[in-house]
């Protein structure tokens, strides 16, 4: 059950007296307004404790019902409020009736692959084809090149759409322009004011733009675009009832997209995922088919499966592969090539972990070193894969609580470069003190979001660029101390981890960035039994002073104080910190404790 002292609790203080875990964190009560708990309890005939958890992630009382059953039609926006979104679908129409040749260029992660899938997919519905263009991530970095444009235009295109990138290309759109090839930019990242070149940039983060839909990801913005063109279709009498399109096809590939480029699920983000994780979970694209076989999914898909198994397959490719093979799987109608690709995605997956885990170990090692009055954290190192670095940045962000960034220097390049890739932490935005610095003459490219960046640079200014960041980047983290410790929705007594309280919360599901799943303290526990179980993650059970047990897994933390804890399983009491997971096993189903963090019980 929850702790009758719950609502004695004042949400500014530590949480249990918590304030520096084994971990180094501090515990915190989210805060939510009794009186909207209450309403929302009664008018939605929900249980308190699942009231409690969407009134402190800000759903009022009259969105309550949105919240719990979201749909696309309760949230989804007018296309033609984002700036440039009819003229862009004009164009596009424009190209299909005169069946102009048409390139899609596309970034190398989840997001790009989603984005172009959707695109190749729509087109192929009127029996229109358009080539892929996915940038190797060494040979040729992010983004648009006049080179990338000059091949496409050898190759007959006649109209490019970027998704995923473009927005801050403009020498390449410029250079675009001056070869006669047409360009539409389909993009989310942050951008200034001055604008690029293109014949329309449809991206809710311009600074004219009015859509309030800064929040999509790149295939949001994509599902969006669909949208429009099937409006435009309409006016032009292209599209009648009997061939348009259902975009629900394809809302599978949106939500995939949206999950895996940790965007704030929220709004429409939020009805795009529920919606597509419903679709997805059908299992009827053959690719996310295909990959869910590989990566041992089965049954219905799940925000944990499509970020942290179907989607770093897809990344793999990017990464340390082929950068076309995620887009590719996502839009084959050949079952033997996807079959074979997913299988190469697999095996680029393993091999990109053994690269990650050799960054990682040699970055940890500087930044472990590096002074803990520093706002940021840069690590960088020569031969450092550039397909790892913004997976490892975002390890160390989590174990530093602070912006990392993680730079890949190749010294053999002429002139040397260092590329980079960062993580930022909630209240600190990363992307725009990146394109500062840009602005500022320390990078040759950089640019973002709130949440990451990614740069280009002389190796030999890093230091230079470490003082930009550090002083640029000091206020954003002090005021975002608070959002950094741990947040609890409540403390549970042991008889109150049950199945029922686990199923009751997979109602605010999808959880992610911006609806975080619920997290609990277990106050006064003792560890009764703990071992380690793979090659870091330890299981274990706490029993409360009157003997009831909860069973739980503390993952990769075996070598870390809260592991050594465990393991010791000695006489003293700990307060716990995690997250309640359904497990289903041997056809029973029953509840664990996901540990992220755990106290000393001061006595």
């Amino acid at each position: 059950m929850l702790d009758q002292t719950l609502n004695e609790t004042d949400g500014s203080s530590p949480l249990l007296g918590v304030s520096r875990s084994l971990s180094g964190k501090r515990w915190r009560l989210r805060e939510a307004d009794d009186g909207a708990v209450a309403m929302m309890a009664r008018q939605q005939s929900i249980p308190d404790a699942l009231a409690r958890v969407m009134a402190a992630r800000g759903v009022a009382p009259d969105q309550a019902a949105a919240f719990l059953s979201p749909r696309l039609r309760d949230s989804f926006p007018d296309p033609s409020d984002f700036a440039d979104m009819d003229k862009a679908a004009g164009l596009v129409w424009d190209a299909i009736e005169a069946e102009r040749p048409m390139a899609v260029f596309a970034d190398y992660d989840v997001d790009g692959a989603t984005s172009a899938a959707q695109l190749i997919r729509y087109f192929r519905h009127f029996d229109r084809t358009a080539e892929i263009y996915v940038p190797d991530r060494v040979e040729e970095g992010y983004g648009p090149s006049g080179t990338a444009f000059d091949t496409l235009k050898a190759r007959g295109a006649e109209l490019v759409i970027t998704v995923d990138c473009g927005a801050a290309a403009r020498i390449a759109l410029t250079h675009a322009a001056s070869i006669g090839l047409d360009v539409i930019v389909i993009d989310h990242h942050l951008m200034d004011d001055d604008m690029p070149p293109a014949a329309a940039l449809v991206n809710p983060n311009r600074p004219d733009d009015r859509s309030g839909c800064g929040h999509l990801a790149a295939a949001g913005v994509t599902f969006v675009f669909l949208a429009a063109l099937n409006r435009e279709g309409r006016r032009r009498g292209t599209i009648t009832p009997d061939n348009e399109p259902s975009l629900l096809d394809w809302i599978d590939l949106a939500a995939l997209g949206t999950i895996c480029d940790v965007v704030p699920l929220t709004g429409v983000n939020r009805a795009i995922t529920a919606q597509g994780l419903k679709a997805m979970s059908g299992w009827r694209h053959l690719g996310l088919r295909c990959l869910a076989e590989t990566s041992g999914v089965d049954g219905e898909a799940s925000t944990y499966h499509a970020g942290f198994l179907i989607g770093p397959r897809i990344n793999a490719g990017g990464r340390v592969g082929r950068a076309d093979l995620g887009a590719t799987l996502l839009t084959t109608e050949d079952e033997t090539l996807a079959r074979r690709i997913a299988g190469e995605l697999d095996g680029l997956n393993s091999e990109r972990r053994a690269i990650e885990a050799d960054v990682l170990e040699a970055a940890s090692a500087q930044l472990d070193g590096q002074s803990a009055d520093r706002a940021i954290l840069i690590a960088a190192g020569e031969g450092w894969h550039p397909g790892v670095i913004g997976v490892v940045a975002g390890r160390l962000k989590e174990r530093f609580d602070k912006p990392v960034i993680v730079i890949g220097i190749d010294r053999e390049a002429r002139p040397p470069v260092g590329k980079g890739s960062g993580r930022s932490v909630p209240g600190v935005n990363l992307g725009g003190a990146i394109a500062a610095a840009r602005e500022a003459g320390l990078l040759t490219s950089g640019g973002g979001h709130a949440m990451a960046g990614g740069l280009s640079m002389d190796p030999d200014r890093i230091t230079e660029l470490v003082a930009f960041l550090d002083e640029r980047l000091a206020p954003e983290l002090a005021a975002a101390a608070d959002d950094m410790a741990l947040k609890a929705d409540g403390v549970l007594t042991a008889s109150g981890v049950s199945l029922d309280l686990a199923r009751m919360l997979e109602r605010a599901a999808p959880f992610g960035q911006g609806n975080a799943e619920p997290r609990f303290a277990l106050p006064d526990m003792r560890v009764s039994f703990a071992k380690r179980v793979g090659t870091d993650h330890v299981r274990f059970t706490l029993s409360d002073p009157d003997g009831r047990r909860v069973d739980g897994i503390c993952f990769r933390c075996a070598d870390t104080p809260i592991g050594e804890a465990l393991l010791a399983a000695g006489p003293g009491l700990f307060h716990a910190f995690g997250r309640l997971k359904l497990d289903a096993w041997q056809g029973r189903e029953r509840v664990q404790l996901h540990l992220e963090d755990l106290s000393t019980a001061a006595r």
